[in-house]
């Protein structure tokens, strides 16, 4: 489910970075900073770059339902199954270009923003292919004090790059697994009891 609201995000991105800026190429990528040991991910060079920073429960959308497990009606039974768990990604984008490319990393940094800025809300209306399990993402920038942002760039590279932090809201994810089933007691099953 992350994969899909992250593959989603960045499709749409590119699309309008394309349009945008008049390129054939992506601008963005979906991708770690660095492999696992240490060396720089080729392709993300002269990139924008999309990666998962953190993921969060979204407390507030799990007391609007406060049983433990949801039921869905198939025939004349009802299927119960364990809730599906709300959560907030913190998806950072970064503008990785060096050098004399510098102010490509600003131009398309300002172009992602102001893509999420008047694209706040992702739904089946305005992407009519994002994933069936998903049933919206919404978008907002998260301020970042200097320390936390230390923190956060000594975890992932240990270098500053151009970049915004977005908390993606509303991902929920659903195992999909049948707890049990009810069968409904019907009237005239009731007179059989006594």
């Amino acid at each position: 489910m992350i994969d899909a609201a992250l593959t989603q995000i960045a499709g749409q991105l590119n699309q309008h970075l394309r349009q945008r800026f008049q390129v054939s190429e992506d601008l963005a990528v979906l991708s770690n900073l660095h492999e696992q040991n240490g060396t720089a991910v080729p392709i993300v060079a002269n990139k924008l770059v999309i990666f998962l920073a953190g993921v969060e429960r979204d407390t507030m959308a799990h007391r609007s339902n406060s049983s433990s497990n949801t039921a869905t009606r198939v025939g004349s039974a009802q299927l119960r199954q364990q809730e599906p768990v709300f959560l907030n990604l913190l998806m950072m984008c970064a503008a990785n270009f060096s050098g004399t490319n510098y102010p490509e990393a600003l131009k398309f940094l300002s172009g992602a923003i102001g893509f999420f800025q008047a694209t706040p809300v992702i739904d089946h209306h305005n992407a009519p292919t994002l994933d069936r399990r998903l049933e919206r993402l919404i978008l907002n920038i998260e301020n970042l004090s200097s320390s936390e942002m230390h923190s956060l760039w000594g975890i992932h590279s240990g270098r500053y790059l151009p970049s915004v932090l977005y908390r993606v809201r509303m991902v929920s994810v659903d195992s999909e697994q049948i707890l049990g089933r009810d069968q409904p007691i019907r009237v005239g099953d009731v007179r059989g009891l006594s």
